[in-house]
């Protein structure tokens, strides 16, 4: 990280330099900027001008007192409280008053690293995300006693560096870390209540749901190890909120030392054995006198595609939410609840239920659950309906709320909830989490695109179902609805 980031320094035309405790790692890291540069420029990417001024502006340095003159100095070191907070006691020594010091610390407090210093005031935290010189987004973070100043200025520099920067307060994980809990959370849930395998889920994330990728190969690519950690970290740090509790499952998998793709083993085989396959349906035909109801975005996408496939269809008003039926067998959007409940409400024995998508015109494939009682004809005939649009369907194990509409409400939930306790804007937010996690949508953007009815809705039925302070309601999301303002203004 520390070498990324010097890269991004000098490519802006700063003197940069490097110093690391491990003899020859500095110079090892310009040398290996400097080819950096040196491919950017032979590949197009970076004119030769630029190329050979930020090549020249790297300097390896062997002591912490060679950095006397800096005007900002950015730690990236291992992650340990203690030791952070001797360097830069080290470098408060050493360089001027008004030298800005920054940490790259992704899970530190910011306050308390800059507790050990006789003025707290210069010290921030500048979070890069990895890989550095790609990822656009950086974390500015205020801890108690951060001079505003001193952030103002860190959010001008990084801006000036070609970034994106987000302000938030040292709250356990910022940002992004602490967002983004539930997506791993909310999925090993799924497959630790035999919801559905890995594999499947992970298609549905992709594939519905438009992430990058899913959370299970997500967290192989990350490190159990690492992702662990940080979600333990988490958990700890907000005195073991149940929304952040950790995984037996991942537990188990760092026991054993399947760590992903670093250890040739986590949730998948990367030793070049083949992936699992992912779940399907089987093909069920075309069934006759299917009806569509409401205006749901789900109806109106699948009465375009029908239509596209020329599968006739009709559409009819409803008393209730329904998004399709044939014959006895009826088809509603997730709202949270499990369709089994949906069926003992409703009185209809042949109720299943479909998840969210991003975007249903666009989905690939989507999660349908039935209820126990549901007849295998109707089972077959809302599958056979969904597939004649040219969806893939992949049935899960009845459960409340599925998988995307589950974690999409999640995420929405904990950004609501670091805005209502002042870590950050709901902008920052949103925006930390498309440009650091790579989301498909902000999370409040995309709670106002389902509509904060639904989302409040889908949480309430899932903190009724299981009983869990885990699922409780952010009061931002609550006023959102009772004020009628969106979540992401």
């Amino acid at each position: 990280m520390g070498s990324g980031i010097a890269h991004i320094a000098a490519r802006a035309g700063h003197p940069v330099f490097l110093y690391d405790s491990r003899p020859g790692a500095a110079a090892d890291a310009v040398a290996s900027q400097r080819a950096s540069f040196a491919t950017l420029a032979q590949k197009g990417k970076l004119d030769a001008d630029t190329a050979h001024a930020a090549s020249a502006a790297l300097q390896a340095v062997g002591t912490v007192e060679e950095l006397a003159g800096a005007g900002l100095v950015i730690e990236a070191i291992i992650e340990d409280l203690t030791i952070k907070q001797e360097l830069f006691r080290r470098l408060e020594a050493v360089t001027a008053p008004d030298c800005i010091l920054a940490s790259n610390t992704s899970s530190l407090s910011i306050t308390a690293i800059a507790s050990a210093l006789d003025a707290p005031q210069r010290l921030a935290g500048l979070h890069f995300f990895n890989p550095a010189p790609l990822m656009a987004l950086v974390e500015v973070v205020n801890g108690l006693a951060t001079a505003p100043a001193v952030v103002d200025t860190l959010m001008a520099t990084a801006q000036g560096w070609g970034k994106t920067p987000v302000r938030t307060g040292s709250t356990p994980g910022f940002i992004v870390n602490r967002v983004a809990r539930p997506y791993y959370a909310e999925a090993l849930r799924l497959l630790d209540e035999q919801v559905s395998d890995t594999a499947t889920l992970d298609a549905l994330y992709r594939d519905a749901g438009g992430f990058r990728m899913g959370p299970f190969e997500l967290m192989d690519l990350i490190g159990h190890d690492v992702n662990f950690a940080v979600t333990s970290s988490v958990w700890r740090a907000f005195f073991h909120d149940p929304r952040f509790t950790p995984s037996l499952i991942q537990q188990e998998l760092v026991a054993a030392g399947f760590l992903g793709r670093k250890s040739g083993r986590g949730f998948y085989d990367h030793r070049g054995g083949e992936r699992p396959d992912v779940q399907v349906a089987p093909h069920c035909p075309a069934p006759d006198g299917i009806v569509l109801h409401g205006d749901h975005p789900a109806t109106a996408a699948l009465t375009a595609r029908l239509q596209a496939h020329g599968v006739a269809c009709q559409h009819q008003p409803a008393d209730d939410d329904r998004l399709a039926s044939v014959g006895s067998a009826v088809l509603y959007p997730t709202d949270g609840r499990s369709a089994a409940q949906r069926a003992a409400s409703s009185g209809i024995t042949d109720t299943a239920v479909l998840d969210l998508a991003l975007d249903y015109q666009q989905a690939s494939r989507l999660a349908m659950a039935c209820a126990p009682h549901c007849a295998p004809a109707a089972r077959h005939a809302l599958t056979g309906l969904l597939q004649a649009a040219g969806i893939a369907v992949s049935r899960l194990a009845d459960s409340p709320a599925l998988a995307v509409m589950r974690t999409v409400a999640m995420l929405a939930n904990e950004a609501g909830d670091a805005v209502h306790h002042g870590v950050c804007s709901a902008a920052a937010a949103d925006t930390a989490m498309r440009l650091g996690a790579n989301y498909p949508c902000g999370p409040l953007a995309w709670a106002d695109r389902i509509g904060v009815a639904t989302v409040v809705q889908v949480l309430d039925h899932l903190a009724a179902y299981y009983g869990e302070d885990r699922y409780r309601l952010s009061p931002y999301l609550r006023s959102c609805l009772l004020s009628g303002r969106p979540c992401h203004a």
